[in-house]
């Protein structure tokens, strides 16, 4: 595979958790990475000790890792929940809780992308109920990361892996990414394209990159099936990367794909 183009970095949520969470920016760097992004990593903490954001700042400036993409809190990830800021009571207050603090920690190291999983639809709640608080959600987070000097990324999941999660193809994750820039009126929500979701929903890969490419502000990948690195699977990742430099896409392609059986540092060989 080719990826000349791509300018990646590594998903420390995904890639190196046989670490310590303080010691995995080193490591990303020991494999070749300046730049890495990161799930909220204090799944239990939308408001962390200042101790815990001053170490992980320490590790990543240790390290000489930019951090380039942050999830506002989400509940646990990997796991049932996926997002927290639609769901009335508790959780979307601790999501409200946790938007400042996460926009000021991405602020601090230059973090210019905040990713907020909607959350899946819950019985006994009327939907649009769910949909109005999200977007109320949302636009404070948008307000947050403009101030961050951050784009507000609004991630389609797959139904397969995640069946009430109402965000499951692109064209759905679009019209919630131009609802929340009219709402807002601020114009930094974009689309967080992760082909490894769509494809697992079926979608053509390439149409919707003909079709959504202006809206992007990140992107994602893992092979199919398996959810591997690039050549475990059959996406052709390479041509799909190329087709979004085309269109235009200069930002980071995140690796959020499982470890090789040998273990995280052993994940990266097909880059050669």
């Amino acid at each position: 595979m080719s990826f000349t183009a791509a300018r990646f970095d590594v998903n420390l949520s995904m890639l190196f958790t046989e670490l310590p969470l303080l010691e995995r920016p080193a490591a990303a760097a020991a494999a070749g990475f300046d730049a890495v992004e990161l799930w909220w990593p204090w799944p239990d903490e939308p408001v962390p000790a200042k101790t815990s954001l001053d170490d992980l700042r320490t590790a990543l400036e240790t390290a000489g890792t930019r951090l380039v993409g942050l999830n506002f809190y989400a509940g646990q990830l990997p796991g049932p929940d996926r997002g927290a800021l639609s769901l009335p009571g508790t959780e979307s207050e601790r999501f409200r809780a946790n938007i400042e603090v996460a926009a000021d920690f991405a602020a601090s190291v230059g973090c210019t992308a905040l990713n907020a999983l909607y959350g899946n639809r819950l019985d006994g709640v009327d939907p649009a109920e769910q949909d109005a608080l999200a977007l109320d959600n949302l636009v404070r987070a948008a307000a947050a990361a403009d101030h961050a000097g951050a784009v507000l990324l609004v991630e389609a999941l797959n139904a397969a892996e995640s069946p009430r999660y109402p965000l499951v193809d692109a064209d759905a994750a679009v019209a919630l990414v131009q609802r929340v820039n009219e709402a807002s009126g601020l114009g930094n929500t974009r689309l967080l394209l992760d082909l490894y979701h769509l494809a697992m929903g079926g979608a053509d890969l390439p149409a919707v990159i003909d079709k959504h490419a202006g809206s992007v502000g990140h992107v994602q990948i893992a092979d199919l099936p398996g959810r591997g690195a690039p050549g475990t699977g059959a996406l052709p990742l390479s041509d799909l990367l190329a087709r979004l430099t085309g269109a235009g896409y200069e930002g980071f392609v995140g690796l959020e794909h499982k470890p090789s059986p040998g273990g995280s540092a052993a994940s990266f060989g097909w880059r050669a």
